[in-house]
């Protein structure tokens, strides 16, 4: 399969995830973040579990709790620490600078190279979906809102660079199974303790946990770590920012809520961001190696 294939199917991923507030605020019921966050990802991690066969063994079982806790248990419940206590614009902000923290982390993880197209392509992004995604409302700041959106976006980011550093013997279809199985597992003691019994399920709670779990977790993940496995994180990172342009997209075109001047704006400076970003990793991956 060519690189560019690879690099559609781990955009579709961030593109799936931008669904997930509107499935949330239009499908399932109100407040369960964790018990929602759990059932994303353990059902999603059981399923493909039962078709791989597979379970971890030895080193593996350490490093994919690792794995589990720094991509899903860990970011989801920082994510939403900072969404109920900052504006969504802000957290939102705070959280695309993801894609510089993971070329840190790839320099100093797997000793690659940052290249300064990388960078402008980061800080680019990061203003795209501020543009996109802030308001004039959103000016409170919360000091635990902001020390949870930044660390959520520093879990992920050393997720995905421990992703690619810890690469076990096996498809990435079954390392994705554990990664979410562990995810979930880690978030099952936390649903059950701090949060109510779900109520009685309509159809419409379970169409929208059937979409998160399915595609928004089995398939998005199963893309997103192979595209990491393939293709690096410096080159699967930034491709995260899609997220909001999905969601804004999608609130646009399903709710009416036409974006205005400064949204455009936005959407265009993330894709062209997440376009340099491409343009830098080709650089890399096109430069002869010496002998």
């Amino acid at each position: 399969m060519s690189r560019h294939t690879d690099y559609l199917l781990a955009a579709a991923a961030p593109a799936v995830w931008g669904s997930t507030y509107l499935v949330t605020t239009e499908f399932l019921p109100e407040g369960y973040p964790l018990t929602a966050a759990m059932l994303r990802a353990l059902p999603a991690g059981l399923l493909l579990l039962a078709l791989t066969r597979a379970l971890p063994q030895g080193i593996w079982l350490g490093r994919v709790m690792i794995l589990g806790a720094l991509n899903f248990s860990l970011f989801w419940w920082l994510l939403f620490v900072a969404a109920y206590a900052l504006p969504g614009g802000i957290a939102a902000t705070v959280g695309a600078a993801q894609p510089l923290i993971v070329l840190g982390l790839s320099r100093l993880v797997l000793g690659q190279p940052v290249k300064p197209l990388a960078v402008v392509a980061g800080i680019g992004g990061l203003i795209g979906v501020g543009l996109l995604v802030l308001s004039p409302a959103a000016i409170a700041l919360d000091t635990t809102g902001l020390i949870a959106a930044l660390g959520g976006a520093m879990s992920m980011a050393a997720g995905t660079v421990l992703t690619r550093k810890w690469q076990p013997p096996v498809p990435a279809l079954t390392f994705t199974a554990w990664q979410l199985t562990a995810g979930g597992l880690l978030l099952l003691p936390a649903a059950m303790l701090l949060e109510p019994a779900l109520p009685a399920m309509t159809m419409g709670n379970i169409l929208g946990f059937a979409w998160l779990t399915l595609i928004g977790g089995a398939v998005s993940y199963f893309f997103w770590f192979r595209g990491i496995a393939r293709l690096g994180p410096n080159a699967v990172a930034p491709l995260g920012l899609l997220s909001p342009v999905t969601a804004v997209s999608l609130g646009a075109i399903v709710l009416g809520q036409v974006p205005g001047a400064a949204q455009a704006a936005g959407i265009a400076l993330v894709l062209l961001s997440v376009w340099l970003s491409g343009q830098s990793n080709r650089l890399i991956h096109k430069r002869p190696v010496m002998h």
